[in-house]
């Protein structure tokens, strides 16, 4: 044993004066482990993702919404100036967001939804849409493919569905410590993959849940399409509590098909107050042409 122990060390030692080459080394950045790392069960993550979701019932955000489009397939990013405005949830599935044009205090942009019909009212554009909740014949202009869905299932991460099976896996991600950008932190997590039910041998991904082991909550979710690319990426920082519930006060939502990004930053907001059904109404002018979007 002790023989072939020398003779690999040798041939290894041999290396690179048989083949020529030299070893390089070059500095890399410097990591260090997280000061905090939490242990969960599967059953615990689970749970703890269903009791936040469950305890929103509604929710009234006074938001700064930042737009940025484009990408690589254009060769640039335009992005937008912050629009202040609101987003209204009620569950199960009412859904208005109002922005309104800076400075001015008009209605920039308005749309409804009730989980099945939409509704959207652009007053500078006088562009009015209407249709099913649901893309059914994508626009070549990615914003036009915006749908209710994209806030709804961003801002409140949903939890094992009824036809679903689920997997846990573990990573870890560089950090950059907010006080000292040069500490680079390896913070652990645990990801949560929801699949579709299984189809014989083969299932297909509808999420994953990525929740950092330094306080067991999500920062970022993936939502797959059924053909298994990914149609929706969110970002989740700056958690506070409200009562109990933490909620991120900053979602930034990407859509890497469509080639945009919202930034979402919440600066005031009321969870479980009772909203009246005008707060979910839509009144499209009768003289303004309406494009059915279906």
């Amino acid at each position: 044993m002790r023989i072939r122990q020398a003779v690999a060390m040798a041939i290894i030692g041999l290396a690179p004066a048989l083949t020529g080459c030299l070893t390089h080394t070059r500095i890399v950045p410097k990591t260090r482990p997280a000061d905090v790392v939490l242990n969960a069960e599967l059953g615990l993550l689970l749970k703890q993702v269903d009791q936040r979701f469950e305890a929103v019932q509604t929710m009234n955000a006074a938001i700064e919404i930042v737009a940025t489009t484009g990408g690589g397939r254009q060769g640039k990013e335009t992005t937008y100036p912050s629009f202040g405005g609101y987003i209204f949830i009620r569950k199960p599935q009412d859904l208005r967001v109002l922005l309104r044009v800076p400075f001015l205090g008009s209605v920039a942009l308005d749309m409804v939804s009730n989980g099945k019909t939409w509704k959207l009212w652009v007053p500078k554009r006088n562009l009015a849409m209407t249709g099913t909740s649901e893309v059914t014949k994508p626009s070549t202009n990615g914003l036009e493919n915006l749908r209710p869905a994209v806030f709804f299932d961003s801002l409140l991460v949903h939890g094992l569905g009824p036809d679903q099976v689920v997997s846990l896996t573990q990573d870890t991600r560089v950090v950059t410590n907010e006080k000292n950008k040069k500490d680079l932190v390896e913070e652990q997590d645990y990801d949560l993959e929801f699949l579709a039910q299984p189809e014989g041998k083969t299932a297909h991904a509808v999420r994953v849940i990525h929740i950092g082991r330094n306080n067991l909550l999500p920062y970022q979710q993936d939502i797959y399409g059924p053909d298994g690319t990914v149609v929706t990426r969110a970002f989740y920082s700056n958690y506070q509590k409200f009562g109990d519930t933490p909620f991120p006060m900053k979602i930034e939502i990407s859509r890497p098909q469509d080639q945009y990004t919202l930034t979402i930053t919440i600066t005031k907001l009321t969870l479980n107050q009772k909203l009246e059904d005008d707060q979910f109404e839509l009144r499209i002018p009768d003289n303004v042409p309406v494009k059915n979007m279906d």
